[in-house]
């Protein structure tokens, strides 16, 4: 069995440090489709976490499971980092 490096706890932790910061989310959709909007995590939950995008027109979920997190569905970065990758 695969011991996996990553917990949820670990992942929740992660997005609580997120908490009323602006993130830039990343959805995988699956076939190499992928969805990238900006948006600020509003709720923290014991099973989700929810994002209000700020393009206001945004008609996808807006609500994501630590799962999909730790799958690699979602992911969450800090809108800061984008500068300082490039």
């Amino acid at each position: 069995m695969i011991k996996p490096t990553v917990s949820v706890e670990r992942v929740k932790r992660a997005v609580s440090g997120c908490y009323n910061k602006p993130v830039t989310v990343r959805l995988d959709l699956g076939r190499n489709k992928f969805v990238t909007f900006p948006a600020t995590v509003n709720g923290i939950y014991p099973s989700l976490f929810t994002v209000a995008p700020q393009d206001k027109n945004f008609l996808g979920k807006t609500a994501y499971s630590y799962s999909e997190m730790l799958c690699g569905r979602v992911r969450l970065r800090p809108q800061g980092a984008e500068a300082a990758a490039k």
